[in-house]
């Protein structure tokens, strides 16, 4: 993979990261008007990180091959 493909890759991670927290912050919003607790806290916010592979050494990894 040449460094153009690997950096669209991990924009495109980083996308589909953006939209499930946004989608998380939205029901956690939702929730909030209900009245119900968050369904999603800090943990679950930075794990999406990991789920897409977009930390800083994941990235680091990523264009070290």
């Amino acid at each position: 993979m040449t460094d153009e493909q690997k950096a669209a890759y991990v924009y495109a991670q980083a996308v589909c990261a953006i939209a499930e927290i946004e989608g998380m912050k939205a029901l956690n919003m939702q929730r909030n008007v209900l009245g119900h607790s968050m369904a999603y806290d800090d943990e679950a916010f930075f794990g999406v990180i990991d789920k897409y592979g977009i930390s800083h050494n994941a990235v680091l990894t990523t264009f070290g091959d």
